[in-house]
């Protein structure tokens, strides 16, 4: 059993509170990721996990025994820090060694685990090289197997890839999900990258302000937020909200557009989201929103477009191959009804 369970989980430092009392279930195997913004909480509930942290209140029971009161090391978790903390000293396999030699485990097995997280990391080659020999992404590969040999319940990563550049940081994930389909062990993963949150996790925590304001899986997340916060914050492009006005028989837009819509709660309507991708260029008699074009991106085979409305908000359309658009043209935009999420005055999701 390598579950984790938080109750009312809380961290202060003297009269801050960070964490509010945090609940979560994690399921033995399951690929878990805090993903939330810059002081949310995410590393912190982590290393409180591992037993780095103290907490100030509640439960952290992991394999279903209570661990408050248990060190780290007698824990049966292992770490993979942002950093790769490596001993410059030490050769590849002496890094790997270093921690099952402490614990005065048999010199065959210490060789027997090496050698097999190597082979899972494919870093074999690189066993008799020092540190400074490996590239970032090694580097990184090394630190992974360090955890590996521990034969952990739980594997904790503290944003692994942060000091990796693009490439490296799309072959590592890929690793790090290969490596999770592999060992099938239960993984906790802490970051601020949504691609990385999307693509690695079964389940995202959403953390914001020391509180969890979502539990779902990658999909969920993304097709019914509870609130603006979880819909602006999840998905590579942030989704579009503009402000509306509820009326009986749909929501108005800027510029009085009417914009039919049949939806439970349609009175407590406040905002309206629609995601990027989920747009649609249209002609001038088929819009619904129309603004100038003051920014494109294009990538090749897609293209972002950044449009003023007429009340200064700046909407951002996703668009298919490389569309020929001109700065300062006039952008007229369909809203796909389907496609529509509505917020209230709180923020709060309308179901």
């Amino acid at each position: 059993m390598s579950d984790v369970s938080l109750r009312g989980v809380r961290k202060s430092y003297g009269a801050l509170e960070v964490v509010h009392g945090v609940d979560l279930d994690i399921r033995s195997g399951e690929f878990v990721v805090f993903v939330g913004p810059s002081g949310c909480g995410k590393s912190t509930l982590l290393r409180m996990i591992a037993g780095l942290e103290p907490i100030s209140g509640g439960e952290v029971s992991i394999g279903g025994r209570v661990v408050n009161d248990v060190p780290s090391p007698q824990r049966g978790i292992a770490m993979v820090f942002q950093s790769y903390a490596l001993y410059p000293h030490m050769s590849v396999y002496e890094n790997m060694a270093f921690g099952l030699k402490l614990a005065k485990t048999p010199k065959a097995e210490v060789d027997q685990r090496v050698r097999e997280a190597a082979r899972i990391l494919q870093i074999e080659p690189y066993l008799d090289r020092m540190p400074k020999a490996l590239s970032g992404g090694q580097r990184q590969r090394v630190a992974i197997g360090r955890a590996i040999v521990r034969d952990p319940k739980v594997f904790l990563f503290d944003e692994p890839l942060s000091n990796l550049d693009a490439a490296l940081r799309a072959q590592t994930r890929v690793e790090i999900a290969k490596l999770h389909d592999t060992l099938d062990a239960t993984m906790i993963y802490v970051t601020h990258d949504q691609v990385e949150a999307m693509t690695l996790a079964d389940r995202i925590v959403v953390l914001n302000s020391g509180r969890i304001e979502q539990v779902g899986t990658p999909l969920e997340l993304y097709r019914e937020p509870v609130n603006t916060f979880v819909a602006g914050f999840i998905a590579s492009q942030r989704m579009n909200f503009i402000d509306v006005t509820p009326t009986p028989d749909g929501v108005m837009l800027p510029g009085k557009i009417l914009l039919p819509i049949q939806h439970a709660g349609l009175a407590s309507a406040r905002t309206l989201g629609v995601r990027p991708e989920h747009l649609e260029l249209a002609s001038d008699g088929a819009a619904d929103l129309s603004g100038t074009l003051a920014v494109i991106e294009q990538f090749g085979e897609y293209a972002l477009a950044y449009v003023e409305m007429p009340s200064g908000e700046t909407i951002t359309l996703k668009l298919d191959g490389a569309p020929e658009l001109h700065l300062h043209e006039t952008i007229h935009i369909k809203v796909p009804p389907e496609a529509i999420h509505l917020f209230d005055e709180a923020g709060r999701a309308l179901r």
